[in-house]
């Protein structure tokens, strides 16, 4: 179209807006039809916050389970059968829209000649705090090549109440993904603390439920698979805003949540006994999160999830608690091990990290102490390494740095040798 083509008449208006000639500054005849500098000032706003599709690398490179679980093996210490269940269902996932995607490209995508038609299998992980479940889900997005988000279930509102609608997951998805609807689509979020949005029990509330109930009805649809329009930028949508269509179908949720009390609830309908109570039954502790491997869809809706939700995300993981062993272990052999991390930032600062033995078990125990998981490993260094990494940088005479049992458990400053020390044997 070219400025030659503008002849304004008085019937002429836009054909997107509907505004008269006489409303716009210009407007730009086609074929029977027109449009105003307005209109053509938003398309180009459009385009640039919605890219063109493009090419996914990591559709067409899928790795196979045995893959998949030998990079989490890298990060996550344990959990062996939870992270065999995750890759198959990660596996599956993939598999199920490059099926779509050939069957979608020959237009055989139809329900006459697909008789077969492969769900989507959505993956909770159950597990106490602290075992890995966060950990699983970033680590599956970096090794999958695809944008990721973690969203934290209390936060969140049923649409029309004060605070973070149940959209706005996919709105911290599109903006990892760059801003582009196609990256999108194929992303992974993880809903975390999905148990702190459990019904106060399994029978249905008759009053509305803003915080629990409320917001698993909302969960609903993304989960299973819609196209919702959602607004660019975040926030509350108002209608005069433009929006970005955004289909939920192939986007992987992972929920995660520790399920407490969950235990008992299995302990009760497999008749075992509780620890603390008299019967005759077989004695099982409640508290071993070994049990969570006998979790049936009729305790998760027991322990309050809706029985919509629980159909919604087949796929369950449990993980369990981390022992002494384990925990160990996460100190000294993952790629992002406490251990490493330190040593590395003080060799930025040309200085030698090392760690006593006894210093790491130390710190195992007492994270052990705290119930928390690995979680509690972090805190426990931060607090040991700040005085070192304060201080480290304002004396370059220093060689190298070990670090004691004493400095875990007592806070005592770590052992320390010069250059002069050093070169003298």
């Amino acid at each position: 179209m070219s400025d030659d083509t503008y002849k304004p008449r008085l019937s002429q208006r836009c054909s997107f807006c509907g505004k008269p000639h006489d409303q716009v500054k210009r407007l730009f005849s086609g074929h029977d039809s027109f449009i105003c500098n307005e209109c053509v000032t938003l398309c180009g706003d459009l385009l640039q916050s919605a890219p063109e599709h493009e090419p996914s690398e990591e559709l067409t490179n899928l790795p196979r389970p045995a893959d998949i679980k030998n990079f989490l093996d890298q990060y996550v210490i344990g959990q062996e059968s939870a992270k065999r269940t995750v890759s198959v269902a990660v596996y599956n996932h993939y598999k199920r829209i490059n099926y779509r995607m050939q069957q979608s490209a020959r237009g055989r995508l139809t329900s006459q000649t697909d008789d077969v038609e492969l769900e989507k299998s959505n993956i909770l992980l159950l597990g106490p705090t602290g075992t890995g479940k966060t950990l699983i889900a970033r680590s599956l997005a970096k090794y999958l090549k695809v944008p990721f988000t973690i969203a934290d279930a209390t936060v969140l509102t049923e649409a029309g109440y004060v605070g973070e609608d149940v959209e706005n997951i996919l709105v911290r998805l599109f903006q990892a993904a760059n801003f582009n609807p196609y990256k999108t689509e194929r992303g992974i979020i993880y809903i975390d603390e999905l148990d702190k949005i459990a019904r106060k029990d399994g029978n249905p509330s008759i009053t509305r439920d803003v915080s629990g109930e409320g917001v698993q009805q909302g969960l609903l649809k993304i989960l299973e698979g819609t196209v919702a329009n959602i607004p660019p930028k975040g926030g509350r949508k108002h209608p005069e805003q433009a929006f970005v269509q955004i289909d939920t179908t192939n986007i992987l949720f992972i929920c995660g949540g520790a399920f407490d009390g969950l235990d008992k609830i299995v302990a009760r309908r497999q008749g075992s006994k509780v620890v603390g109570f008299e019967t005759d039954k077989h004695l099982v502790d409640h508290r071993s999160v070994d049990i969570f491997d006998h979790v049936m869809p009729a305790d998760l809706i027991a322990y309050g999830l809706i029985p919509e939700l629980v159909g919604r995300v087949p796929v369950n993981a449990p993980l369990r608690q981390l022992d002494e062993e384990a925990l160990l272990s996460i100190l000294t052999e993952p790629k992002n091990a406490l251990t490493k991390q330190y040593a590395k930032m003080l060799e930025l600062e040309d200085v030698k990290l090392s760690f006593e033995p006894e210093a790491l078990k130390a710190a195992v125990k007492i994270a052990g102490e705290r119930n928390t998981g690995a979680r509690a490993l972090r805190s426990i260094f931060e607090k040991a390494m700040l005085e070192i990494l304060y201080d480290i940088p304002s004396h370059p005479e220093v060689a190298e740095v070990i670090v004691t049992a004493e400095t875990i458990t007592e806070g005592k400053p770590p052992r320390r040798i010069t250059q002069a020390e050093k070169k003298a044997g």
